[in-house]
């Protein structure tokens, strides 16, 4: 089984080392020592960890009913108006996510680079890579 430093998890998560250790630290995720003593997380803990994480940011957030379970909440950084479509860029942790939309949509919504907004991505067509 893979396991992760606390740096590589931290990664994963979208937090800090420093948060990551205090997790740790806390007993919220379980580690272990290799043998240079780095701490470990065990790949089937962090997987469970960064659910539990989800959820509970879901449960203290102001959640719509929707279908789109991929959420990316993030800053806007660009908004390109077009006389007819926008294109949208959200900057969401370490994800750049692209939309493009009508120029009326992005109007209603009122975006605006700095501003906070979420991208909703439902998609019948998603490619996993292995690293």
């Amino acid at each position: 089984m893979q396991s992760y430093t606390i740096g590589q998890a931290a990664r994963l998560l979208g937090v800090s080392p420093d948060t990551a250790r205090r997790w740790a630290d806390a007993g919220r995720v379980a580690t272990r020592r290799d043998e240079s003593g780095r701490r470990l997380i065990d790949g089937r803990d962090l997987a469970a960890f960064s659910v539990r994480l989800a959820r509970d940011a879901a449960d203290e957030a102001d959640v719509p009913y929707t279908s789109a379970r991929n959420a990316f909440a993030g800053i806007v950084t660009a908004v390109k108006l077009g006389d007819v479509a926008a294109q949208v860029e959200i900057q969401a942790g370490p994800h750049r996510l692209v939309s493009l939309l009508t120029r009326e949509a992005v109007e209603e919504l009122g975006l605006e680079v700095g501003m906070e907004a979420t991208a909703r991505v439902k998609s019948t067509n998603v490619h996993i890579d292995r690293t």
